[in-house]
């Protein structure tokens, strides 16, 4: 090998470290969050405007809300961002994250087949269900301690329906996000709880239509807290707030109430700064 080789292989080995350098030292945050903020589109929108504006790349664990909950507890997350206000304030509360802060809200409906055998439809979320377990008309659950599968199970009670007296072949839990739930709704022409974003986003509705909406109980608010550097000391809390403050500011509440799908708003952002 030549001398003027060695160099130039010298030269590409130098700059070949330098660069796993930089990617070593590349400033990033993990956020633990559910399925419908990242399968309805909302991240792949927001996080290239908030990585541009501070240099900060946002790395997303979508889980429902129960598990990503359980990362930030075992400090696998520096930020949680989700959708169960009581499971939130017991997170809190348990020491494990430093305050609530509320985003944004959009709400859920109750989607089945456009035939709808159930004769569930209307505004009615509960007198919904109750006609679903009535006639027994198949219905898929996500059943992964989401936030959207905690909302199904107030719902059930508060309709007065018993699932562990009812349950049979017609209620299908899936253990799964929403898209898959809804894949697997589609699939069974079922009844399902689910998020209008992830709704709006999916594109794989069979025979699915909208069944019930508009009912006040289906409000759906997403909260976002930091997970408390007293319990994991390698939390980085300050590149975590920063990320906390920019979605409640005046621009990331602008981005969130910008991001549509087919002219429709699929997230309203409510910060209280």
């Amino acid at each position: 090998m030549s001398a003027r080789h060695r160099l130039l292989v010298a030269i590409v080995l130098a700059a070949s470290l330098l660069a796993g350098a930089a990617r070593a030292e590349e400033r990033f945050i993990t956020v633990a969050s559910t399925t419908s903020t990242e399968q309805s589109g909302l991240f792949g929108h927001l996080l290239p405007i908030f990585e541009q504006a501070s240099g900060i790349k946002v790395r997303v664990v979508a889980l429902g809300t129960g598990q990503a909950l359980d990362v930030g507890r075992r400090g696998d997350a520096d930020v949680v961002f989700v959708h169960d206000k009581p499971a939130e304030e017991k997170f809190v509360a348990e020491g494990y994250g430093l305050k609530r802060q509320e985003v944004m809200y959009n709400d859920f409906i109750l989607v089945g087949p456009k035939s709808d055998p159930a004769r569930a439809g209307g505004r009615d979320i509960l007198e919904g269900l109750r006609r679903v377990a009535a006639a027994r008309a198949a219905f898929v659950s996500r059943g992964d301690k989401s936030g959207t599968h905690a909302a199904e199970l107030r719902y059930w009670q508060a309709a007065g329906v018993d699932l562990e007296l009812v349950k049979g072949p017609w209620y299908r839990d899936t253990g799964s996000g929403m898209g898959p739930a809804l894949n697997s709704a589609a699939a069974m022409n079922a009844y399902i709880l689910a998020d209008r974003g992830t709704w709006l986003a999916f594109r794989n509705r069979g025979e699915l239509a909208l069944v019930v909406e508009g009912d006040r109980r289906l409000f759906n608010q997403y909260g976002v807290i930091l997970v408390n550097p007293a319990k994991h000391p390698h939390v980085k809390s300050a590149d975590g707030q920063r990320f906390i403050d920019w979605l409640l500011s005046d621009a990331g509440q602008r981005a969130i109430a910008d991001y549509k799908i087919g002219g429709e708003q699929l997230f309203f952002a409510n910060a209280r700064r």
